[in-house]
């Protein structure tokens, strides 16, 4: 949900985020789903195999994205920190009006975490936005500004949600599993009763 906020900040490997990439394997998932429910209520063997084979091939895609992302989260504090560094340089070299979405984004993310700069207020170099401001009116003589980095709270906020994330996707995970593994049983019976079996 985070990217979604602040998209103009991250410029790095942007589509593959783990906040779209568990929109669109969620909505996937939905479409898949329905297949499976509508083909269990019209006992219809094609829909119930083609749910099968839908399901074993999104939970495949789900695991390649789920090495994808192990690779690189080793990486991402470095793409986060120059993402952030080239922010904070056109926003600084920027005019007033320039490049308004990533201004007001930068300063949304300084406002929500209580923070100045990629490292801390001397990234800046003596033109603080007002975001930075404990304060207001942050142009005072005594003005004072959030001490610490944006990278250090980004840091610390990414590593405190990849926990539940991967909660969630390992749920999802074993979700899909037991769908796939009641989808074999139905589909036997089916096909057992069409041949006059019981």
């Amino acid at each position: 949900m985070m990217h979604s906020k602040f998209p103009a900040l991250s410029t790095t490997f942007w589509p593959i985020y783990p906040s779209n990439t568990l929109v669109v394997t969620g909505t996937i998932a939905a479409c898949v789903c329905y297949i499976g429910v509508f083909g269990g209520m019209r006992e219809n063997r094609c829909m119930l195999i083609s749910f099968f084979i839908l399901l074993f091939i999104l939970m495949l895609v789900e695991l390649a994205m789920a090495c994808v992302f192990l690779v690189y989260s080793r990486k991402v504090d470095t793409y986060m920190e120059n993402d952030l560094k080239q922010s904070l340089e056109i926003y600084r070299l920027s005019s007033e009006e320039d490049n308004r979405n990533l201004k007001d984004q930068l300063d949304a993310v300084q406002n929500l975490f209580r923070c100045c700069g990629v490292h801390g207020v001397e990234d800046w170099k003596n033109n603080t936005p007002l975001s930075c401001c404990v304060e207001d009116p942050c142009n005072s003589v005594h003005s004072k500004n959030w001490q610490e980095g944006c990278f250090g709270k980004l840091k610390n906020w990414f590593a405190s949600n990849f926990q539940s994330t991967g909660a969630g996707v390992v749920t999802l995970f074993i979700i899909q599993f037991i769908c796939m593994c009641i989808n074999i049983p139905l589909f036997c019976y089916m096909g057992r009763r069409g041949l006059g079996y019981q």
